[in-house]
């Protein structure tokens, strides 16, 4: 009579490593993944909000290419400007925005052309 072997239902550890290489090599493995989590990060909006005679965040960090939205919430009109004249945006009144696209890094502080004791940081790393 002869006898049938029994196997575990549990795949080997070489055939997991072959899956799991297998995954990679298609592109499905976690590197894919991670890629796709950093692109959606970068690609979420940059925006400073104006309210109460404070920018929020005073200090914003992003990659170079990043477009940076202000948006009036007060209920008086302010002004975004460069102290370095890189950008300027006219007056906005309430719940108006105005938008700068980063290029190259560096550190730019601005404030508010209306009121120059408001300032803000926008810091872009390469």
């Amino acid at each position: 009579m002869t006898s049938l072997s029994h196997h575990n239902s549990r795949p080997s550890n070489r055939n997991c490593r072959l899956a799991i290489a297998l995954a990679v090599a298609t592109g499905l493995g976690t590197g894919i993944l991670t890629a796709r989590q950093v692109l959606a990060a970068t690609e979420a909006p940059a925006a400073i909000t104006i309210d109460n005679f404070t920018f929020g965040p005073a200090n914003l960090t992003v990659p170079a290419g990043t477009t940076v939205t202000w948006t009036n919430h007060d209920d008086i009109p302010h002004s975004v400007v460069a102290t370095d004249k890189a950008f300027r945006s006219a007056a906005l009144d309430t719940n108006h925005s105005y938008s700068f696209t980063f290029k190259t890094a560096g550190t730019f502080a601005y404030f508010c052309g209306l009121h120059p004791h408001m300032t803000g940081k926008v810091i872009v790393t390469p």
